[in-house]
C-alpha cells in the first residue's frame, strides 16, 4: 500500500522527470539544443544585411515550418519542439525580409553594376 501512495504522491518534478516527453528522453534535449539557432539569428539581427546567407536562412525557415507541423502530430504531442520551431521560423522570416529589403535597394543594384563592370574589364 505504501509504494500505491508514492506513486500517486509524485512531485511535479518527479512528475516532470518521468513524463514521456521529459529529460530522459529525445523529445526533451532536441528542442533545448535547437534554441542555440534561434540564439544564432537574434544574433545574426546586428550583422549587416549583405553578409547575410539567403539560401541558409530559406532552409532554417523550412525546418522551422516542417518540423512545427511535425511536432504536433508525433506522440507525446511536443509542445517545447512546437516552440522552438515557430522560433525558428519566426527569426528566419525576419532574415529573409532584410535581406530582400537589401537585395532591391538602390545600394545593391550599384555594387551589382560595378562588379560587372570589373568582369567585363
Amino acid at each position: 500500500m505504501a509504494s500505491t501512495s508514492g506513486v500517486v504522491a509524485q512531485s511535479a518534478f518527479q512528475k516532470f522527470l518521468n513524463s514521456p516527453a521529459g529529460p530522459k528522453t529525445i523529445h526533451f534535449w532536441a528542442p533545448a539544443m535547437k534554441w542555440s539557432l534561434v540564439i544564432a539569428g537574434i544574433g545574426d539581427m546586428q550583422r549587416p544585411a549583405e553578409k547575410l546567407s539567403l539560401t541558409q536562412n530559406l532552409s532554417l525557415m523550412l525546418t522551422g515550418l516542417i518540423w512545427s507541423r511535425y511536432s504536433m502530430v508525433i506522440t507525446p504531442k511536443n509542445y517545447s519542439l512546437f516552440a522552438v520551431n515557430c522560433f525558428v521560423f519566426g527569426t528566419s522570416v525576419i532574415q529573409m525580409g532584410r535581406i530582400m529589403k537589401y537585395r532591391t535597394s538602390d545600394e545593391f543594384k550599384q555594387q551589382q553594376a560595378l562588379e560587372e563592370k570589373k568582369v567585363v574589364a
